[in-house]
């Protein structure tokens, strides 16, 4: 196959992960932006929905789309609640402190990963898609006659990558409309922009902090279970998860979700085609450098504001 099939294939995956990437890290932005607080174990609610996923895709006997539909309501409920109870019991108490919580989620993190070993085991598992039919991908080729319209062989996606971008992208859209326009959503931004100003005028601030890192937790662990059917569901699989969404997050912009977006894109699209054309490392290893520009030019990020 020449290369522009293959480019064309490499999109395609970039784009997969970059949808995925973009509700992972709008989870970790939302903690940082509205609580201030750095979720080390961010990765492994994304881990947790891809676990719970498996469990109830294992459960259900009937067709793989009962159970995927069971799992997407599921997984983010399980993991929302598992976030709420875990501010309530130790972030709280740590009055939110920045460091504090950097170790305390260090230690949720362990604590959760350790639960998946026991409860979950070692293996990979893979969870079978709700429907993955096979789509030819048409290639434009110019001969003698012209532009000539054929199928190269190999270059095809499935019906169930293209489901997982639209996906992402409908609740990326819902999500935008939901911090602009709904009530909840305007407590959010107000707790985020001035906290004391909140308190001031009554805004449960802990509350909302709690329901924030629980918002923070499903939207990752929803992620989970978009990819789990094309990538199998690991006890360890968090941590590539975190670590590219702290680098969407510092170049998009803390608490942007335009920056977000964007950034996810960036590095999910590169990080899919220099991996297919070169390696997976280098691909970290450029997103990594770009993080390091972003940091010495423009801290604030992409569209973020600087801070007066």
């Amino acid at each position: 196959m020449e290369f522009g099939p293959h480019l064309l294939l490499a999109t395609l995956e970039g784009a997969v992960g970059a949808a995925v990437l973009a509700l992972t890290a709008l989870g970790l932005s939302l903690v940082f932006g509205v609580m201030r607080v750095v979720n080390v174990a961010h990765g492994e609610f994304y881990m947790l929905g891809a676990v719970v996923a498996w469990f109830v895709a294992s459960a259900m006997s009937a067709h793989p789309a009962f159970g995927f539909m069971a799992a997407v309501l599921i997984a983010p409920a399980m993991a929302g609640l598992v976030a709420i109870l875990a501010d309530r019991l130790v972030l709280k108490r740590l009055h939110y402190d920045p460091e504090a919580t950097i170790v305390a989620t260090i230690g949720i993190l362990y604590i959760m990963q350790q639960t998946a070993l026991m409860t979950f085991g070692p293996e990979a598992r893979p969870v079978a898609p709700p429907f993955n039919t096979r789509i030819p991908l048409p290639w434009l080729e110019y001969g003698e006659n012209g532009f000539n319209l054929f199928y190269p062989w190999g270059l095809s996606t499935t019906s169930y990558k293209l489901f997982v971008i639209a996906a992402a992208a409908v609740i990326l859209v819902s999500f935008a409309l939901f911090l602009s326009r709904s009530r909840f959503g305007l407590i959010m931004r107000a707790t985020q922009l001035d906290r004391e100003t909140a308190l001031t005028f009554g805004i449960p601030v802990e509350r909302v902090y709690s329901l924030v890192f629980g918002l923070g937790a499903a939207l990752a662990a929803f992620a989970a279970v978009l990819i789990v059917p094309i990538q199998q569901a690991h006890y360890l699989m968090g941590a590539d998860p975190l670590l590219l969404s702290f680098i969407v997050v510092i170049i998009g912009g803390l608490g942007s979700l335009r920056g977000t977006v964007v950034a996810a894109l960036l590095i999910g699209m590169s990080d899919g085609i220099i991996s297919v054309f070169f390696s997976p490392t280098l691909a970290k290893i450029l997103a990594t450098l770009l993080v390091a520009l972003v940091l010495v030019f423009r801290p604030q990020g992409l569209y973020g504001k600087k801070r007066a």
